[in-house]
């Protein structure tokens, strides 16, 4: 069925389903996917706010595959990404969706960055990344060579990947196993009925027995709509990027990534290839004005208003102000930005990039001020809801799909 045609429900028809998934992101279609392979008889719902998949994070994100280096061993986010690896790469080549394992470099460029590079290789090799090595500055050189840098990790399995691509495929795989889709239809209310939930949106009414929120940018608000007390706050963060132009493309191979700085809650801006062709350089990471805020002029006065009254934020705030005013500059100075890149890639100038996309990340901060690190989910009587799902959040999504689905096996046992 037609994204148009499924999008014009106006009325309550009646039918219950067994469960309904709010969210049209890959995580949420990757849980619906999950949840009919393994109950092929159950009568899903997808509802999504958007008249189409894929309209915010996953469409909006730099397309990495990232292997699990970063992630601390054991937690859900090493584990998941790992196993989500393989998962994408199978479901890509069955699919005809555009992946490809450029590989990725991560270059410490000054000394103190070396003891990080080493405590980064064991890690990675503690969540079972394979073919991790640590190269010189002549083999960096050969893989790439335009960098800088005294040493590297080189990862040959880190990949690039269509991930709208990927939803596109979910989302007709779901439709061919039967799922009800229901695009345009933002979520605005849930209340309890005998058996199940009623679930309004501003077009139409729909009912189910159980309700599963991927929910991305509005995670929070649509667990408090459910009757959830989530501890957490979403709090949006912008990454702004540029390319570079056609031709300098030539400058990166593959993916150049900066050694991260532990104290700091972000990557550091980075060069990755896409599968379109093109070279993206970013992203810097600023506080969005809105929760979907992709520009300076995109404001909202309600999500700012719950930003700024939120004791976790301005306890965040407190500690990284100095870094957020840098990268407030950044996002307006583009020769701040290119300094920035030169430190991987020292050939780059102002002259050889232009603006591109932005996108914005739903971070999750806790009332200490703290970013929650990992995936986290919270639960009611009838629902369960994703509340923090950043990178590698699209990479693991089919063994996120997995684990929520084993997780709520008991519903329909």
């Amino acid at each position: 069925m037609p994204p148009s045609a499924t999008a014009r429900a106006s009325a309550d028809d009646g039918a219950l389903h067994d469960v309904a998934i709010v969210g049209g992101g890959i995580v949420g279609l990757a849980t619906a996917d999950a949840l009919l392979a393994r109950h092929p008889d159950l009568r899903l719902l997808l509802l999504e706010k958007e008249d189409d998949v894929a309209r915010h994070q996953t469409g909006h994100n730099s397309g990495v595959v990232h292997a699990g280096i970063y992630y601390t061993p054991g937690s859900l986010r090493a584990r998941l990404c790992v196993a989500g690896v393989g998962r994408l790469r199978d479901f890509c080549a069955e699919h005809g969706v555009a992946y490809d394992a450029v590989g990725k470099v991560i270059v410490a460029t000054d000394e103190a960055e070396l003891p990080r590079l080493d405590r980064l290789l064991e890690r990675g090799a503690a969540n079972g990344v394979p073919g991790l090595r640590l190269i010189d500055g002549d083999e960096l050189r050969a893989i790439e060579p335009h960098a800088a840098g005294l040493r590297a990790i080189h990862s040959p399995h880190t990949a690039i990947v269509d991930y709208p691509g990927v939803a596109r495929a979910l989302l007709a795989r779901l439709r061919g196993r039967g799922a009800r889709v229901a695009l345009g239809q933002p979520l605005v209310g849930v209340a309890e009925e005998p058996g199940g939930l009623r679930l309004a949106t501003p077009r139409a009414a729909f009912r189910a027995r159980r309700l599963i929120a991927c929910a991305g940018l509005h995670a929070d608000r649509i667990a408090r709509l459910a009757g959830a007390r989530p501890q957490v706050r979403v709090v949006p963060f912008r990454g702004e990027y540029y390319f570079l132009r056609p031709e300098r493309r030539d400058l990166v191979r593959g993916l150049i990534y900066p050694v991260p700085d532990p104290a700091l809650p972000f990557l550091g801006v980075h060069f990755t290839r896409t599968v379109h062709g093109e070279v993206e350089a970013g992203p810097n990471a600023v506080l969005a004005l809105a929760r979907e805020g992709y520009g300076w002029s995109r404001l909202a006065a309600r999500d700012l208003a719950e930003v700024a009254g939120y004791p976790g934020f301005w306890r965040l705030a407190r500690r990284f102000w100095r870094t957020g005013a840098f990268e407030t500059y950044r996002s307006f100075s583009t020769a701040a930005f290119v300094r920035s890149l030169r430190k991987l890639v020292p050939a780059i100038t102002p002259a050889d990039v232009r603006r591109g996309g932005a996108g914005v990340r739903a971070q999750a901060i806790d009332p200490r001020g703290r970013l929650v690190d990992d995936f986290a989910v919270v639960e009611t009587e009838r629902s369960l809801h994703v509340l923090n799902a950043p990178s590698p959040a699209a990479t693991a999504a089919l063994a996120i799909g997995d684990h929520l689905a084993e997780r709520v096996a008991g519903w329909f046992a």
